[in-house]
């Protein structure tokens, strides 16, 4: 039995994160029609709901993000352990967050819950979009055309090579 050689999993693709600007823009723009929308309906505690919900959302999307990035830069089989850690502590942290706010306090706990819902849903579906509108190899790619094109073609040995100085006769 052969023992892993360490970097054994690693990959030589990148792990691109540049689904966090499209999910951030997305999360400014719906907290910034939600937001107002909620304080006419419920007041300024609904408001600083939604702010704090997508805040929070886009917080925990980012910090997911580079947390699995870089686990997956030192060893693919790292990937999924690092995915599942992070969505514990996150769990928790929101368990907490969620449970300190008091019921009765300044900041709706209700708008708090159904925006983190809401963003979580629609950072998902931002992804989504992203991974399916994505060009994504799962073989090396092709090497580009002026690469392939840098080497002339080789001659005929039977061909003979035409003078650019004496033009072909026509008859």
């Amino acid at each position: 039995m052969t023992r892993p050689t360490p970097g054994a999993g690693r990959s030589d693709a990148p792990w691109d994160i540049s689904f966090l600007r499209p999910g951030l823009l997305v999360t400014a723009a719906a907290a910034a029609v939600a937001a107002p929308i909620a304080g006419v309906v419920g007041g300024w505690g609904s408001a600083a709901g939604v702010l704090a919900g997508a805040v929070t959302v886009a917080a925990f999307f980012c910090v997911s993000a580079v947390v699995i990035a870089r686990a997956g830069r030192i060893d693919d089989a790292l990937a999924l352990p690092a995915a599942l850690g992070t969505f514990l502590v996150k769990a928790l942290i929101l368990f907490a967050v969620l449970g300190a706010v008091p019921e009765d306090g300044w900041l709706d706990r209700l708008t708090l819950a159904w925006t983190v819902i809401a963003a979580a849903l629609l950072w998902s579906a931002v992804q989504v979009r992203w991974v399916w509108t994505r060009q994504l190899y799962y073989v090396p790619p092709p090497a580009p055309p002026a690469a392939a094109q840098a080497e002339p073609p080789a001659r005929s040995p039977h061909v003979p090579e035409s003078d650019p100085k004496k033009p072909a006769s026509s008859g």
